[in-house]
């Protein structure tokens, strides 16, 4: 009986490892992802909402979209990691000459000050492929 559990298993497994449609799966809500369908020529980019059993719910501009699983030729995602946003400052003060320049006999010297600020915006990683349709040849095997 374990025996026979055993296999069902790692035949399970084995399944899931040769489903190409297994990453979708794996998606999360609001992720990133481009699909490119049969026939268009622009692809679809917006954020992954859900899966079901013949489509996948996309949020385009605020607005969901099924797109149906055969009408999908490649589907791209971005991973959720991204570089951190930095802000950098500094602060540069001069020190008065004591003596005043050539002309210039009054007032007493000042300290001068410099700022600069650099700011680094994040940026995204690049689309990921994970999901291409197996060419009919391929699906026979």
């Amino acid at each position: 009986m374990l025996r026979r559990v055993l296999l069902i298993l790692a035949a399970a497994s084995a399944f899931a490892a040769e489903d190409p449609w297994a990453k979708v799966k794996d998606l999360k809500s609001g992720t990133e992802i481009r699909i490119v369908k049969k026939g268009a020529a622009q692809p679809l980019v917006g954020k992954f909402d859900e899966l079901r059993d013949e489509s996948l719910i996309i949020v385009l501009k605020n607005e969901q979209t099924a797109v149906r699983r055969d009408d999908i030729e490649r589907l791209d995602a971005r991973p959720n990691k991204s570089t951190p946003r930095s802000t950098e400052t500094k602060v540069k003060t001069d020190s008065p000459d004591a003596k005043p320049p050539a002309g210039m006999g009054h007032g007493a010297p000042v300290p001068g000050s410099s700022y600069s600020t650099n700011t680094t915006l994040g940026t995204k990683p690049e689309f990921e492929t994970i999901y291409r349709r197996q060419s009919p040849a391929a699906r026979k095997q």
